[in-house]
């Protein structure tokens, strides 16, 4: 039997009310196409026909809303007034964003004293096999961002010089990433310098001489080694379109910028099932994903498809949450920016969200099911997807909903995800209004 998460209506503040858009209604046609389907799952795929495959094995970009011309700043992966707004639940001593603070500021990310580690050429290899330098990096973009983010909330300028000081010290130094894990860790860490220098560049009002520099940095080290994607398995190339969507703003780089969002908008599809997709996951075109066991060995040999399933989830939980987060960190980027991808990407998101939460939170693994156990390990993903899907958009996400409160204060993966309870939880304020 086809199973989705179950949800039951839960009370939405006025605050979150008012921000409900308008695409909830249109999508109503597709969430009952999609509901139409959950009663019936394929026992078997050994019947799928040739033309069955042909039919779902190219994705196609779907219409979206024009990407902007101009770009907003602070504008990657967190907005001036949501940083206002945690700001303002942080000095009145609110929860959850009281405890997510002291979290942040009880982390080593957070400290004062910190000495960078670049390295020319950040080596890193098969489960950073070897790593050199790549621990350093990741570690140190989140630092800069940690005290992006505390700089702002506490006004005290030493962070500001903290932050700068990280990304001076690499801006100085990195020419290069290299091995086979280059394109990952180079989509790892380019995630988070932006959104660190966003914050300073828009927000701190005391200099960064280093500032061009840093911008030469991204542009001639970390967005050519993203921007034209991955065929590895689906996280890759999310994470590397999160790092060329939050360069390509912070370089005014219109062009990059869509060309990063159209090769998103491909692999989501083919990152998270939906029934209306048919008897087949979509597939990305230069895969070459051209017959139904090629399919199926892609998606971790499993051949039973159902709403929210991603192409991870039966190797394991902790790398679908990475799909996951950037999933849901594009989506809110992009929303900063005034290109609205939820009616495309909302769907797939909030099912993948209720579909691994429901066996995060313990839910007995069917049999159909990745043979019958998963690798749990979701990490600190849930807020931001939540956040826009429940509270913004007023969708009943019971599951999610468990597991996020469960979890909080939700931390840092130590790779490219940091702080989103303290960002995202409950918070109205992501776009603009000016």
């Amino acid at each position: 039997m086809r199973s989705s998460p179950t949800s039951s209506k839960s009370s939405i503040p006025p605050s979150h009310r008012r921000r409900r858009t308008a695409w909830v209604a249109g999508l109503t046609g597709l969430l009952i196409a999609v509901l139409a389907g959950v009663l019936t799952v394929p026992s078997s795929l050994a019947a799928v026909t040739s033309s069955a495959v042909g039919l779902n094995a190219a994705a196609v970009t779907p219409a979206v809303a024009p990407a902007p011309t101009s770009f907003v700043h602070p504008g990657v992966g967190v907005s001036l007034p949501q940083l206002a707004y945690v700001k303002t639940q942080v000095q009145a001593g609110a929860e959850p964003w009281k405890d997510a603070y002291a979290q942040m500021m009880a982390s080593s990310y957070a400290s004062l004293s910190r000495v960078p580690a670049p390295r020319a050429n950040v080596e890193c290899g098969p489960v950073s096999n070897p790593n050199y330098g790549c621990t350093d990096e990741r570690q140190d973009a989140i630092a800069a961002y940690t005290d992006a983010l505390a700089w702002y909330i506490t006004g005290n300028a030493a962070y500001a010089q903290e932050s700068m000081k990280l990304m001076d010290a690499w801006s100085a130094t990195i020419t290069e990433h290299t091995n086979s894990n280059a394109p990952l860790q180079t989509g790892w860490a380019g995630s988070m310098w932006p959104q660190a220098a966003e914050i300073i560049r828009y927000t701190y009002t005391g200099g960064w001489p280093n500032q061009a520099r840093f911008g030469t940095m991204l542009k001639n080290v970390y967005l050519p080694e993203v921007i034209n994607g991955s065929n590895s398995n689906g996280n890759w190339e999310l994470v590397m379109m999160q790092a060329a969507i939050g360069i390509s703003i912070y370089l005014n780089d219109t062009a990059d910028y869509t060309k990063a969002v159209n090769k998103f908008l491909v692999r989501v599809p083919a990152y998270i099932y939906l029934s209306s997709d048919g008897a087949l996951p979509k597939t990305v075109p230069s895969q070459n994903l051209t017959t139904s066991a090629k399919i199926i060995s892609y998606w971790q040999g499993q051949s039973t498809f159902v709403d929210g399933l991603t192409q991870e989830t039966c190797r394991d939980f902790t790398h679908t949450g990475y799909g996951i987060a950037s999933i849901s960190s594009v989506a809110e980027t992009t929303l900063i920016q005034g290109q609205d991808l939820y009616p495309e990407v909302g769907p797939r998101l909030q099912q993948a969200l209720g579909f691994q939460s429901k066996y995060q939170l313990g839910a007995a693994v069917p049999s159909w099911l990745c043979g019958g156990s998963v690798n749990k390990g979701l990490g600190p993903v849930t807020e931001v997807g939540f956040n826009a899907l429940h509270n913004r958009q007023g969708i009943a996400m019971t599951n999610t909903q468990t597991l996020t409160e469960q979890m909080r204060p939700q931390g840092t993966n130590a790779l490219f995800v940091a702080w989103q309870t303290l960002t995202n939880a409950d918070n109205p304020d992501v776009v603009p209004t000016g």
